[in-house]
């Protein structure tokens, strides 16, 4: 790994040669050939980090396709794909990834890394803690997705201008992290640092409560939609725009939800308060309150601009 210490004490820009130089001869395994990892594999292939992709997945079909659009170079069993690899980049449904991660941990040695793509943090850091290879290990979530699935969903370009989450970076191995701090760097990415709980409470405000609502919406109008089979004939960007994330996969976002629960309750607590205060200004005709509420809410306008 003499390498990879180079990147963190020398101090590299993430665009320059030497990280292209340092991580190009990498073999790179994906765990999951979806959105995310199929992305990422694509993006490692565009900046020349990889000299082969390999990718593991329960699903046959996805290997194969991923293979034919040339995300990944080769599938394998993922015994086999670890022990041929320099890093493992694991993107699966949360509910899957701690007995994979568990079982990836086992395999590993101090010369490889480990990072994961995964919407909560602190149900598997606390599945690792203890974990003697821990430190090659390190906890990310980078904050881009689309409402699409599939190695079909997988896009260039897609991590740039977006933040990266890293999550208990000083339980990594220095050299682990520098390699995956430049490598999102060098996709677009600005990094920010959390603990684990703290990540999984702001992901529930940020993320996880957009996906319910929109959930909650369509089920909404699909119920309307039986009485008033025009609904969708009028239905304009706005509402397109709100309910798009519905037509995320149900398989992905359950266990997150599951898996985030206490944050998800606080923030639908809140959310559910808030609607109800809304309710209440129509209900009484209060127009001055209803104002209100909506030029509070155009504050976002500060932080969203």
């Amino acid at each position: 790994m003499k390498e990879h210490q180079n990147i963190e004490s020398s101090k590299v820009s993430p665009l320059g040669g030497d990280l292209k130089e340092a991580v190009g001869g990498f073999v790179v395994t994906v765990i999951g050939v979806g959105l995310i990892s199929g992305s990422f594999a694509l993006a490692m292939k565009e900046k020349g980090f990889a000299k082969k992709i390999i990718g593991v997945s329960k699903t046959k079909a996805s290997l194969q396709k991923a293979i034919e659009l040339g995300i990944i170079d080769e599938a394998m069993p993922l015994e086999d794909a670890v022990e041929q690899s320099d890093f493992i980049y694991v993107a699966i449904p949360v509910d899957a990834t701690i007995p994979v991660m568990k079982q990836i941990m086992d395999l590993v040695n101090d010369k490889q890394i480990v990072a994961d793509a995964g919407s909560t943090k602190f149900a598997l850091c606390k599945a690792l803690e203890t974990h003697p290879m821990r430190k090659r290990f390190v906890a990310t979530h980078p904050m881009w997705g689309t409402e699409h699935s599939g190695p079909e969903a997988a896009v260039g370009g897609a991590f740039k201008g977006r933040a990266c989450v890293i999550c208990e970076k000083e339980k990594s191995d220095t050299d682990a992290v520098a390699v995956v701090e430049n490598i999102y760097k060098a996709l677009g990415m600005h990094i920010i640092y959390m603990n684990a709980d703290s990540h999984d409470t702001h992901a529930a405000y940020v993320s996880h409560i957009s996906h319910i609502t929109s959930f909650a919406l369509a089920n909404t109008v699909l119920e309307k939609e039986k009485e008033e089979d025009a609904i969708f004939e009028l239905a304009g960007g706005g509402f397109e725009s709100t309910v798009r994330l519905a037509k995320s996969n149900p398989a992905m976002w359950a266990p997150i939800f599951m898996q985030n629960r206490e944050n998800v309750l606080d923030v639908l607590n809140e959310h559910i308060s808030q609607l109800r205060k809304f309710k209440s200004s129509l209900e009484k005709e209060n127009i001055e309150y209803l104002t209100e509420l909506m030029e509070n809410a155009n504050k976002i306008k500060r932080i969203l601009k």
